[in-house]
């Protein structure tokens, strides 16, 4: 088995993996600030409380956007499993490609759904990552990403609003019952999450309406919040919580092969 490391904005998503499949995962808060010893601590304790032996994990791969936690996460890595990480980012040679004008500066989550998306469903897609951004890959069948669009996520819209607006308080992000709020609480649900799915929905039919290509395109739903709005958006086909996850164990196949 290995660990897989989605080392998100907010939040890192951790998987241990047997091939393809995501035997246990965890979510933790992405701290530039944590040691090496201290992150060597957080998996072992993680490991631990899932009754997983330390000698069962054979190797690591960590996709991250966030550099300064890339390096303490891969020395506490190579202690816990005695081999060095698999660092996955724009240069790994894995086979897809970037077609965009600047690839080297697409994020490792994109290239790691480009990657899962064209081999798990081998057609064209459209990756819909519900994290601190929400980002829209677009993939087509043969592994080719052609770019994509990045708006603010969620959770960042929300706090965004309460951090700027001095009466209106911070509320759980959740789908309101009605779309026209009695209370101040509803009223901002209606508006961060409704609005949300809107615009999920909206842009995807944009996309769609742009897609270079005669297939129509499958949309994935991704990442944290993704279970949530499919109910709400009409344009999500599928959530595939562990997509990235997926692709991360991919990587790691294929370049220790």
């Amino acid at each position: 088995m290995i660990l897989c490391f989605d080392v998100g904005n907010t939040e890192t998503t951790i998987g241990l993996c047997h091939g393809q499949d995501v035997q246990a995962r965890w979510r933790v808060t992405t701290d530039p600030t944590r040691t090496p010893d201290e992150v060597y601590l957080l998996l072992v304790a993680l490991l631990d409380a899932a009754n997983v032996d330390l000698s069962a994990v054979q190797g690591s791969a960590i996709g991250s956007v966030v550099p300064a936690v890339t390096a303490p996460l891969a020395e506490a890595c190579t202690r816990l499993g005695g081999l060095p990480p698999v660092i996955v980012d724009a240069r790994s040679p894995l086979p897809i490609t970037l077609d965009v004008d600047e690839p080297l500066t697409v994020g490792a989550d994109r290239l790691i759904n480009t990657l899962a998306a064209s081999r798990l469903h081998q057609r064209d897609c459209i990756v819909v990552d519900l994290g601190t951004a929400t980002t829209y890959d677009c993939i087509t069948a043969d592994g080719v990403f052609i770019g994509g669009v990045i708006a603010p996520g969620v959770q960042v819209s929300a706090e965004s609003l309460f951090r700027r607006t001095s009466k209106l308080p911070a509320t759980e992000i959740v789908a309101p019952k009605n779309v026209i709020g009695r209370r101040t609480e509803e009223c901002i649900r209606s508006g961060v999450v409704l609005g949300s799915a809107e615009a999920i929905d909206g842009l995807v039919r944009r996309i769609k309406a742009a897609w270079p290509r005669p297939a129509t395109p499958l949309v994935i739903g991704t990442g944290g919040l993704a279970a949530a709005f499919k109910p709400l958006c009409q344009e999500l086909d599928v959530v595939e919580p562990d997509l990235t996850l997926q692709g991360l164990a991919m990587a790691h196949a294929l370049l220790t092969a």
